[in-house]
């Protein structure tokens, strides 16, 4: 990665729910879809087509580029709104709110371009989910702000240095189609082999 590239937004999404997802897709240009991913690729299909509008008072925006000079993010948002002089960023999902905040952090990603770009603050955004057919509120505070800039880095050093992260073995592992490829949980079970023999 050189000064004029720029850091995808859906990376620190996957950075932060697994690093060594995250190297496996945006430093090995690799991807494997299962159940889940297909049907996240079919919704964004749906999502990620350009319009614009009016929505009684609100007026949406979908399919547009982000993008941060100063946190070199860019990235494909899937809805923006505009109702009362302020600016929401909307970002969807197939499934229900999960256990961890890696969503709310591309949502917080997408606010700090947002802000960049429209050079006003953005302090609030939403996840929807298409399970449950409702917004969820991010209150885009500034320990979440935090929270995104240092993933940011992270990132930003992962892509840089291209050095895998070593895969760790978690319950966020048994959703993930990279599950056979990676096998987070070898390395523990060659350990116990080794004692028992």
């Amino acid at each position: 990665m050189n000064n004029t590239e720029y850091i995808p937004i859906a990376a620190l999404n996957q950075y932060a729910y697994c690093p060594h997802r995250c190297w496996r897709m945006f430093c090995a240009d690799e991807f494997i879809d299962n159940q889940y991913t297909i049907e996240g690729t079919s919704l964004h299909e749906r999502v990620h087509t350009f319009s614009d509008g009016n929505r009684e008072n609100t007026w949406q925006i979908r399919a547009i580029y982000l993008k941060s000079e100063k946190y070199q993010l860019i990235g494909k948002s899937d809805l923006i709104e505009l109702e009362n002089n302020e600016w929401y960023p909307i970002e969807y999902k197939r499934g229900r709110k999960g256990e961890w905040d890696n969503d709310e952090l591309q949502v917080c990603a997408q606010a700090l371009c947002l802000e960049e770009m429209t050079g006003k603050p953005v302090t609030t955004g939403y996840i929807y989910y298409a399970h449950s057919h409702q917004r969820q509120l991010v209150e885009i505070s500034e320990e979440l702000r935090q929270s995104a800039i240092a993933t940011i880095k992270l990132v930003k050093n992962l892509l840089e240095t291209g050095i895998m992260p070593i895969a760790t073995y978690s319950k966020r592992c048994q959703g993930c189609s990279f599950y056979n490829q990676c096998l987070p949980q070898l390395p523990e079970k060659v350990r116990r082999y080794q004692e028992e023999i």
